[in-house]
């Protein structure tokens, strides 16, 4: 396995890669089909996970977390993944997006505050960001806030929020209005801590989705809730750079989650097709079923390889934005192939809504929408290599 060849000389990862997998058989695997069924994760799952110490990979011992890193935070994304692809987007939103974004740039007061209960699985968490009319164009966002003596009141709302309906503690991105007569800068961003009781916040009921049913998703509203002065994030109208930074580790975190679908898409196809029998013969004998369970294996390792590199280079502090998009690119798009070719293996019962492959299928979908478009991804790595080719271009004529 290629995982083990990264992981050999590191222990606490080896210890970790067990300790997860423990995790998914004894607590996961069983509830699996009640999430989908039921369109959402149980409190008792997000202690369970806490009890897993899975909450705080990336965060300091003080707070009860491992301080082991994104390596780690991939690792667990991509077997609880491989379980349930609906459960590791929640554990995505929770971890990545809101405990990491706490654990990097919130005040010690404010740490103290919120990360234990997050960490401990006590208290769900989320990030607000996007809006129904600033998805990719995200700057775009209109949710304002405009401060009243050590007060400041937030109007507008939030859309397609993971853990949404149910989180208690949100990390929002608002425009602070500082002159109500003039226009807003577009990289003029706050990030506010917001609490789930605060007067004047309510949550739509929550969305029916395609995939990833299990993964509550929902849009919010904020009418004059007030969030004290107290509770900003970093440093007013200076979150564009938490915001930016906080979708490298997103991307870099999520392109575990196809890689864990792409995982469960091989597994199903290659059972499958090593026990239906036609023409007197298992189908798996067939060169043509054998040619598309050895391609699924070569892309699902491939990105393996990819991702693990990325991590550890995001350990090392050299995660680059455009890697970080590329890497999200490349495992979104094969793992859609991957339960593409797991349905055409197992034919019409993969074709079957009950399915596991098709809800394979209809999970991986979203990767390549989520945490920027693949045609944002493709962007920004074009736009990288354009900037390098000018560069190299330049010098070589000086």
């Amino acid at each position: 396995m290629i995982l083990q060849t990264f992981i050999a000389d590191n222990s606490a990862l080896r210890d970790l890669y067990e300790h997860t997998q423990q995790f998914v058989k004894k607590e996961l695997i069983p509830q699996v089909k009640t999430i989908e069924q039921q369109a959402s994760i149980p409190r008792a799952l997000w202690a369970k996970l806490g009890e897993y110490g899975l909450l705080g990979l990336t965060s300091a011992a003080e707070y009860g977390g491992q301080a082991l890193g994104y390596f780690a935070q991939v690792i667990a994304m991509e077997a609880i993944s491989s379980a349930s692809a609906s459960v590791g987007l929640a554990y995505a939103a929770h971890t990545s997006l809101c405990i990491d974004q706490l654990s990097r740039y919130a005040n010690q007061q404010q740490k103290d505050t919120y990360l234990r209960d997050l960490i401990s699985g006590k208290k769900i968490g989320a990030l607000a960001m996007s809006e129904i009319d600033a998805g990719s164009d995200v700057m775009q966002m209109q949710l304002t806030a405009q401060r009243k003596d050590d007060t400041y009141f937030l109007n507008g709302h939030k859309m397609w929020i993971t853990n949404g309906p149910s989180a208690d503690i949100f990390v929002v991105y608002a425009k602070v209005i500082d002159d109500p007569s003039s226009a807003m800068p577009q990289s003029n961003l706050t990030a506010f801590i917001l609490e789930s009781h605060f007067t004047g916040f309510e949550r739509a009921p929550k969305l029916k989705k395609l995939g990833m049913c299990g993964s509550e998703t929902g849009k919010l509203i904020f009418n004059n809730c007030p969030v004290p002065s107290s509770n900003i994030l970093g440093e007013v109208h200076k979150a564009r750079h938490l915001l930016l930074r906080g979708l490298d580790y997103e991307r870099l975190v999520l392109a575990a989650g196809p890689v864990g679908i792409m995982q469960s898409a091989l597994t199903s196809a290659s059972s499958y097709t090593h026990q239906r029998k036609q023409f007197n013969q298992r189908i798996a004998n067939f060169q043509l079923i054998q040619a598309k369970l050895a391609d699924m294996y070569t892309a699902l390792n491939s990105s393996r390889a990819y991702l693990y590199t990325l991590a550890q280079a995001c350990d090392q502090g050299r995660l680059t934005y455009y890697d970080a998009a590329s890497v999200l690119l490349y495992t979104s798009e094969q793992a859609t192939k991957a339960a593409l070719e797991a349905i055409q293996c197992m034919g019409a019962k993969g074709y079957l809504e009950s399915s596991l492959v098709s809800r394979l299928l209809r999970d991986a979908k979203l990767y390549e929408i989520g945490a920027g478009t693949t045609e944002i991804r493709r962007i920004l790595i074009a736009r990288q290599l354009k900037y390098q080719y000018a560069h190299v271009r330049s010098s070589n004529t000086s």
